[in-house]
C-alpha cells in the first residue's frame, strides 16, 4: 500500500514540478515578508537538471521563466552563476551596485554567485516576457532566497 501511495505522488509530482518549481521558487519571498503590491508570479517550467560533470558537488539547471505583463519578482540571491537568455518581450535587469538594463529578444544577463538580483521585471504592462535560464549551483543547495530590497 505504502509503494502505492509513493507511486502516485512521485507521478503528481512530475506532472506538476513546474508549478512545484515555481512555488519553491517563490517561497522564499513570502516566507521573508517580502511581497511586491503589482508583481504578479512567474510561471517557471524546470527543463532540466544534471551533475556537471568534472565538478564534484556542483549541478546545472535549466528553466524557462514567464512573467505575465507587469510581472516582477521581488529582489532575491542564487548563490549560483545564473546565465540568462531573453525569448520573448522584454525585461528589465539589474544586480545590485550595476546598471538597470532592459533585455530584448536574444539578449544575456549574468548573475554571480555574489550578486544581488535587485531588479527583474517584465518591461512591458500589456506582453509577457520569457527568458531561458541556466543556473550552476552547489548540488542540493536552494535555487533561490529572498535578499534586502
Amino acid at each position: 500500500m505504502l509503494a502505492l501511495i509513493w507511486g502516485v505522488l512521485g507521478e503528481c509530482v512530475m506532472r506538476h514540478r513546474s508549478y512545484l518549481l515555481s512555488v519553491s521558487l517563490c517561497f522564499p519571498f513570502f516566507a521573508s515578508g517580502v511581497v511586491l503590491a503589482d508583481a504578479s508570479p512567474a510561471a517557471v517550467m524546470q527543463l532540466m537538471t544534471k551533475e556537471l560533470v568534472g565538478s564534484s558537488g556542483k549541478e546545472v539547471l535549466m528553466s524557462t521563466v514567464t512573467y505575465p505583463p507587469g510581472g516582477a519578482s521581488p529582489p532575491h540571491r542564487h548563490d549560483a552563476q545564473v546565465f540568462v537568455y531573453v525569448l520573448e518581450g522584454e525585461l528589465i535587469m539589474q544586480v545590485q551596485g550595476g546598471p538597470k538594463v532592459t533585455l530584448k529578444p536574444g539578449d544575456t544577463f549574468y548573475e554571480s554567485p555574489s550578486d544581488v538580483h535587485a531588479v527583474s521585471a517584465n518591461a512591458s504592462q500589456t506582453a509577457p516576457a520569457k527568458f531561458l535560464v541556466f543556473i550552476i549551483k552547489d548540488k542540493g543547495a536552494p535555487t533561490t532566497r529572498a535578499a534586502p530590497p
